[in-house]
């Protein structure tokens, strides 16, 4: 059996789902069993879990040969580094004595050491202590989610306007959940050598002006883009309820992201869905849920 983590989000979820879908058996660890129905329906096996309990968390993964790890986001009204840094810890050490024979773990692409930039550091530390650890783990450097943009769609419908903290012309590389999803499954399915990590984009890399043209598309209006000045990155975070610590790191990690424009390599797993497609998926849903 594969065990999920983070198997009621985004990334999880859809893992859990290619993996249904090519006759695998799953196990998705949760600590919230209610929000799992769905999956459980489509013949997942729910194991309730904590994180926070490295115990329970070891026992979930004894009852797997392999397992897809995501760090759970840490709570932004904390100091989110401390906390995520200290989850990353708990499932390094409930790996000791679990017995899987292979991971598959969430990264981020460009994580590196440093203090205070996010994801960028948290996920490298993870990176580090699977590579320290003897069971063979193969990490997925994820783009930009392209459901960050998610939460932006209603006030893009009513305004026309989509916020970013990139330039506007400024490419990244993002990739749909759904992708990154089939991207774990594929190599939680593959063979033991099958290691290391590998950058995970979707089919081009894109910028918020991009970002922003799709939603005009999807949504039948104007949509201009409105980027928040590298000056005033902390004091936006602030304003949408991040503690201070959160703010810091958060900033950082943009800026770090801005500066360290990466390309893409030949090792890298190029996913189908475009941001047009998604875009439009997601615009289709949201109306469909309002009827």
């Amino acid at each position: 059996m594969h065990i999920v983590m983070g198997g009621t989000g985004h990334v999880g979820s859809e893992t859990a789902k290619a993996l249904l879908r090519a006759g695998q058996e799953v196990g998705i660890v949760t600590r919230h069993p209610e929000r799992a129905t769905a999956l459980g329906d489509a013949g997942a096996r729910i194991i309730k879990a904590d994180v926070n309990d490295i115990a329970s968390l070891r026992a979930a993964f004894s009852l797997g040969r392999r397992a897809f790890l995501l760090n759970p986001p840490g709570d932004t009204k904390k100091d989110s580094d401390a906390i995520e840094r200290q989850t990353v810890a708990n499932i390094l050490a409930a790996l000791d004595g679990s017995g899987l024979e292979k991971l598959v773990a969430a990264s981020v692409s460009g994580a590196r050491p440093g203090e205070r930039i996010g994801d960028l550091s948290v996920l490298w530390e993870l990176e580090q202590g699977l590579v320290a650890q003897p069971i063979p783990a193969a990490i997925n450097g994820a783009g930009y989610y392209m459901s960050n943009w998610d939460a932006q769609l209603e006030s893009v419908r009513q305004t026309g306007v989509l916020a970013t903290m990139f330039p506007a012309d400024f490419k990244l590389p993002m990739v749909a959940p759904a992708d990154l999803g089939k991207a774990a499954a594929e190599r939680l399915m593959s063979s033991s050598e099958d290691i290391g990590v590998r950058p995970i984009e979707g089919p081009e890399r894109y910028s918020s002006q991009d970002v922003a043209d799709a939603f005009a598309r999807a949504l039948g209006r104007d949509v201009r883009v409105e980027v928040t000045p590298p000056g005033q990155v902390k004091q936006a975070f602030l304003q949408l309820g991040f503690s201070e610590e959160a703010a810091e790191s958060y900033m950082r990690m943009t800026h770090a992201t801005i500066k360290n424009r990466s390309e893409a390599s030949n090792e890298t797993w190029r996913g189908d869905i475009t941001l047009e497609a998604y875009v439009q998926a997601l615009a289709a849903s949201m109306d469909n849920q309002q009827r």
